[in-house]
C-alpha cells in the first residue's frame, strides 16, 4: 500500500490511491538511472520520452505512471495491462514516466499531444491534471485508474477498487490462523478510505472465528506514509497486546511492521505473522508475511481500455473480486512459489474456507461492509 504525504479532497468520484509508492524524492540523475534499469518502460518525457512497443499501426495507446516504474509492482501490472491492450487491439503503446508534479503534467500534455485513442493515467495525482486536459481536449479519451475526477467528464472514464472485499479475506485468513484471539492492524491514518484495510481485516477474522478481538493502532504524525518507525512501533505494541495476526497498511512504512514481525520474540510462532498489500511482499520478508491483497492494475488498465473503445466511456467502474481487480495471493496460479506462508501445506484448510468466502462475496451473497461507503 502506497499513499501520498499530502491527502487530495475526497468526493464521490474521487478515490485515494493505496499503491506501494517508492518514498525517496528522485533527482533528475536518478530518474535517468532508474530509466536505463528498465528500458522496457521508458522513461518520463521530461527526459527522453516514453518508450513504445508496436508497429505504429491500429490503435495507439499512451500510460503515464506518477513515479518511475522501476521494481514497483503495482505501476509494473499497469504497464503490463497497457502492452496487453496493445497486443489485443492489433496496436501499439507508450508508457511515460513521472517523478514529480512538473513532470506529470509535461507528460500529460506531451500524451495528448500525440492524440492516441487512450491516455490511461494511474493515481489520484493525475485527477485535476486530467480534469483539465479532459476539459481543453474533448475529443481526448482518458482512463484514470485508482481514482476519479471530482466532476463527471464525457471523454474521462474511472476505474477504482473495492480493496475492502480482499482485506476482509485476509482477516479470514487471520482469524483461522491465529493462536491467541487477538488480531490487529497498522494503518497510516483515522479516516474513512484508509480505514478500508483495517476495519475489513476485524471483520473477516470476526467472521471465521468470533472470538477474535481486533484493534487498529495508526501511524500518523508529519509522515503517515513513510515512516516505518513509527510503524514498527506501533506493531511492536499491538504484538506486546497480545496479536499475533497483523495487517501492514502502513503505505511505505510496511517494512517497519515486517521488521517489528521478525524481532518479535515469544508467543505463538515465535512473535508475530504479517499481511501486505498491493503486490507480493513476501519475497523480501520470508517466513513473515501470510499473503497480500493484491490490487490488479493491470486488469484495470487493459478493461478499462476495451470499455472506452467499445463506446462506453465516461463511466466509473469498480473491481473488486467479481471483477478480478481484487484478490489475495494465495488465491492466484503459482502460490506454491510466492514465498507466503499461506502456500505452506498445513494452510490448505484455510484456503478452503476462505474460497467460499470469495465466492459467497463474488456471487452476492456475502456483503463487505465499505468504511469509505
Amino acid at each position: 500500500m502506497s499513499l501520498m504525504s499530502s491527502m487530495p479532497s475526497m468526493s464521490s468520484r474521487t478515490r485515494m490511491s493505496s499503491r506501494t509508492r517508492m518514498s525517496p524524492r528522485l533527482t533528475a540523475a536518478t530518474v535517468g538511472a532508474v530509466c536505463a534499469a528498465f528500458l522496457a518502460t521508458g522513461c518520463n518525457a521530461a527526459a527522453k520520452g516514453g518508450d513504445s512497443d508496436g508497429d505504429g499501426g491500429g490503435k495507439a495507446f499512451t500510460l503515464v505512471t506518477p513515479d518511475p516504474v522501476a521494481q514497483n509492482e503495482f505501476l509494473r501490472l499497469a504497464v503490463t495491462g497497457v502492452k496487453a491492450a496493445a497486443k489485443a487491439h492489433g496496436g501499439s503503446q507508450k508508457v511515460f514516466q513521472s517523478s514529480d508534479n512538473d513532470s506529470r503534467q509535461q507528460n500529460v500534455a506531451s500524451a495528448v499531444d500525440a492524440a492516441p485513442d487512450v491516455v490511461a493515467l494511474v493515481g489520484f495525482e493525475f485527477a485535476d491534471i486530467v480534469a483539465q486536459q479532459a476539459e481543453a481536449h474533448p475529443k481526448q479519451q482518458f482512463l484514470l485508474v485508482d481514482a476519479c475526477t471530482k466532476k463527471a467528464y464525457e471523454n474521462v472514464t474511472c476505474a477504482v477498487f473495492r480493496e475492502h472485499e480482499a482485506v476482509y479475506l485476509a482477516g479470514a485468513e487471520a482469524g483461522l490462523l491465529t493462536g491467541s484471539g487477538k488480531v490487529g492492524a497498522v494503518d497510516v491514518l483515522d479516516t474513512p478510505q484508509f480505514r478500508r484495510y483495517s476495519e475489513p481485516f476485524a471483520a473477516g477474522a470476526k467472521k471465521v472465528n468470533p472470538k477474535v478481538s481486533a484493534r487498529t493502532l495508526f501511524v500518523g504524525g508529519q509522515s503517515p506514509f513513510n515512516d516505518a518507525a513509527r510503524a514498527k512501533d506501533q506493531a511492536a505494541t499491538l504484538r506486546s497486546g497480545g496479536a499475533d495476526q497483523v495487517m501492514a497498511a502502513a503505505a511505505g512504512g510496511n517494512t517497519g511492521v515486517f521488521q517489528a514481525a521478525k524481532g518479535a520474540k515469544g508467543g505463538h510462532g515465535g512473535g508475530f505473522q504479517a499481511y501486505g498489500v498491493d503486490a507480493n511482499q513476501c519475497p523480501d520478508s520470508p517466513g513473515v508475511v501470510v499473503d497480500n491483497v493484491l490490487k490488479k492494475t493491470d486488469v484495470a488498465v487493459e478493461k478499462g481500455i476495451a470499455q472506452i473503445l467499445g463506446g462506453k466511456g465516461g463511466t466509473t467502474v469498480s473491481y473488486g473480486l467479481k471483477e478480478g481487480g481484487m484478490s489475495l495471493t494465495g488465491l492466484e496460479p503459482g502460490v506454491a512459489d510466492s514465498a507466503c506462508l499461506i502456500a505452506k501445506p498445513a494452510n490448505k484448510d484455510v484456503l478452503r474456507r476462505v474460497v467460499k468466502l470469495r465466492d459467497a462475496i463474488v456471487a452476492g451473497k456475502l456483503t463487505v461492509d465499505d468504511p469509505a461507503a
